[in-house]
């Protein structure tokens, strides 16, 4: 009951385009009931199954982690430590976008908001021109001048030396920006909660745990989604949770899988929690490793998903008609309520 208890408030305060919207709740007698958003393309645990090789590409497991990352940034802003992630808690939204699910097992703690301001103020952003200038351009894997050089007009330096002064002139700009961290640093608990692929060493070990737990989920979940398997996974349970206390990390040789996103694993499933990526500022550092280098985030939900889930016809029956392809709803009445049910 106090799970189900800490999913309801949760649900509750969120409003995020990855994350459920609670349109209802109801009690019957022996039921606590609440009514969400359905979601056609089922979950990724379901989609990376039916993947050539049983993994994704790596544009769509970046698509898919970057969604995922955006709604852990949103939960540890509003001081929610996830401690569930995996596939099979990630769904496909009707429009290909994902939506992060199942709550049960949060732990809910105090986050004091920050925002942290750049001694370089007075660098002077660079000019750009061209379709990609001012908010002409909506791509959401353009990020201005790092990304779509060809829409800039200068063209008296090489294209390799205009690539790299661009760049940099964007990063110096990035870097003197102000940044906002809202990473829940001083939640502990020593629950052990999770599922034991995902688990991290720390909860493992019962020396406590705070929202670093959250970073090594995300590790585990984009290794996954690139090589179809997790990275610790034993014969039982017992020697899962040995390899992850003990084990060294290893990439299989196939799938080729880029240095970028590599790298990125291997700085998220740090044994320390201390060391690992995102524990300091949370999202806001992860956003910045090259494996995401050229995506816009305030666009993200611009962009084309990698798998548009099957639409299905839904009609109202008549008299025993069963069109075949169709799934259709039917109704009774029962006192003051429709009851309805597909088929």
């Amino acid at each position: 009951m106090p799970r189900a208890q800490t999913e309801r408030e949760i649900l509750r305060m969120l409003d995020h385009p990855f994350l459920p919207t609670l349109y209802a709740q109801f009690t019957s007698d022996n039921l606590s009931c609440l009514v969400m958003e359905f979601c056609p393309g089922g979950d990724l645990h379901v989609l990376r199954q039916k993947q050539p090789g049983r993994y994704f590409p790596e544009q769509a497991a970046r698509f898919y982690v970057a969604e995922v990352l955006l709604a852990l940034e949103y939960l540890h802003m509003l001081g929610i430590v996830y401690r569930d992630l995996k596939p099979e808690n990630i769904l496909v939204r009707e429009d290909g976008h994902i939506m992060l699910t199942d709550f049960d097992l949060s732990l809910r703690c105090s986050v004091n908001p920050t925002l942290v301001k750049s001694s370089s103020l007075n660098i002077e952003p660079p000019r750009m021109s061209g379709p990609c200038a001012g908010s002409n351009c909506i791509d959401p894997f353009c990020a201005g001048p790092s990304c779509k050089v060809s829409c800039f007009s200068p063209r008296i330096f090489p294209a390799s030396a205009r690539t790299k002064k661009l760049k940099a002139e964007a990063a110096a700009q990035a870097r003197s920006l102000p940044q906002l961290v809202a990473e829940p640093t001083e939640a502990r608990s020593n629950s052990f909660v999770g599922t034991h692929e995902y688990l991290a060493p720390e909860i493992i070990k019962g020396d406590g745990h705070g929202s670093a737990v959250d970073w090594w989920t995300f590790g585990v979940l984009l290794y996954e989604l690139l090589y179809g398997k997790t990275p610790f996974k034993g014969a039982g349970n017992e020697e899962t949770l040995a390899n992850v206390v003990l084990q060294n990390l290893r990439f299989p040789d196939s799938p080729i899988v880029s240095f970028q996103a590599r790298d990125l694993i291997r700085r998220l499933l740090v044994k320390e929690p201390e060391n690992r990526l995102g524990t300091e500022t949370g999202a806001a550092e992860i956003k910045k490793h090259p494996f995401f280098e050229g995506l816009n985030w305030a666009l993200i939900r611009c962009a084309v998903p990698p798998q548009i889930p099957e639409m299905y016809d839904v009609g109202i029956s008549q008299a025993g008609s069963h069109e075949k392809g169709k799934r259709f709803m039917d109704f009774s009445a029962d006192g003051e309520h429709l009851e309805f049910e597909l088929f």
